[in-house]
């Protein structure tokens, strides 16, 4: 057994304790800034960039967010509408701001998940420029067909549209995930019908109603209206388990596993901004997700809070990333 002189370990120890010491005032001095931002945030107004234009759903959420979240800090949250590149000027923006939590994006995080492979000179790396905050809300899309086609559900659509190769035509708003969702689709259960490109859903749904095309997947909120109206059929919803406002209607994942498509509405800041006031705006964002009346608008807007962490949502969108990638790639897509 190796043996050390007294002196010597007393010396040791002395070194170890200074080396101890060190060590915890220097951490501390690492997080205190941290801490002070967290404690004194915000002091200012919040911008809330929304990369869509007004009046559609991410603005609708940030209206409603931004008033509750106000209200909480008593400081203003500004909504800005930045609409323009399957919302890359906005995500820019934010991308290139101060890392301090004061300039966040709301917008569809599928949407942003897919931008990588769309846009390969983007100009920002959504991994690294931009930090998760928080989902918000969630709402399926649903796949719909014209009222008169002789199908119920998928694999009959899928059934019918192999017997008519060529023949269905598919209105999407070209580069949306609406747009890769009926790609994945037909990979998914073996057929094949036509891409018809839209500016909008709404364009989409009002050739649907009148013949035009055969089929969609578009937002619940503007598209089930249609269905109750019975000018459209509903086939099935997007979302990967059965959905609360339409509990009856099966997912598409029942008949082919695995399959998701739908609006992630939810919250990144810019990447570096201090973990603790990303904790901060996650935790009063959730606050005011979990309120009644919150909860109740969100269903009246065809919507589900969302509460997960910031790590939660960062590995998911690490994983709709590589997802909607691979359906791009195979796809052969490039909006550059």
């Amino acid at each position: 057994m190796r043996t050390f002189p007294a002196g010597a370990l007393r010396a040791s120890r002395r070194a170890a304790l200074r080396g101890l010491a060190a060590a915890s005032l220097a951490l501390l001095c690492g997080a205190a800034p941290s801490l002070a931002a967290a404690a004194g945030w915000p002091d200012k107004p919040v911008r809330l960039i929304v990369p869509n234009p007004a009046g559609g759903a991410s603005d609708v959420l940030a209206r409603l967010l931004g008033k509750e979240l106000g209200t909480l800090w008593g400081q203003p949250v500004v909504v800005e509408n930045k609409p323009g590149a399957n919302g890359n000027i906005g995500a820019t923006l934010v991308a290139r701001s101060e890392a301090d939590g004061y300039t966040m994006l709301l917008m569809d995080l599928s949407s942003l998940a897919i931008s990588p492979s769309l846009y390969p000179k983007l100009g920002y790396d959504p991994g690294k420029d931009l930090a998760p905050v928080s989902f918000v809300a969630y709402s399926p899309h649903i796949l719909v067909v014209r009222g008169d086609l002789p199908v119920s559900n998928v694999n009959e659509l899928a059934a019918y549209a192999k017997q008519h190769p060529n023949k269905l035509n598919y209105g999407e708003t070209t580069g949306a995930i609406t747009h890769l969702a009926g790609i994945d689709l037909a990979r998914r259960m073996d057929f094949t019908w036509n891409y018809i490109g839209y500016k909008g859903g709404a364009q989409v749904l009002s050739d649907l109603t009148g013949g035009q095309i055969d089929a969609t997947m578009n937002s619940f909120l503007a598209t089930y209206p249609l269905v109750k109206a019975g000018k459209i059929k509903l086939l099935a919803v997007g979302s990967s388990k059965r959905f609360g406002l339409i509990p009856d209607t099966p997912t598409v994942a029942e008949t082919t596993a695995g399959f998701e498509s739908g609006s992630w509405q939810g919250l990144m800041t810019t990447g570096g901004t201090p973990p603790d006031v990303i904790a901060k705006i996650n935790r009063d964002v959730n606050a005011v997700l979990s309120r009644p009346e919150v909860s109740k608008q969100l269903s009246d807007l065809g919507s589900e809070p969302v509460d997960k962490t910031p790590a939660e949502l960062g590995q998911w969108m690490r994983e709709q990333t590589q997802r909607w990638g691979k359906v791009v790639k195979d796809a052969g897509i490039s909006l550059q």
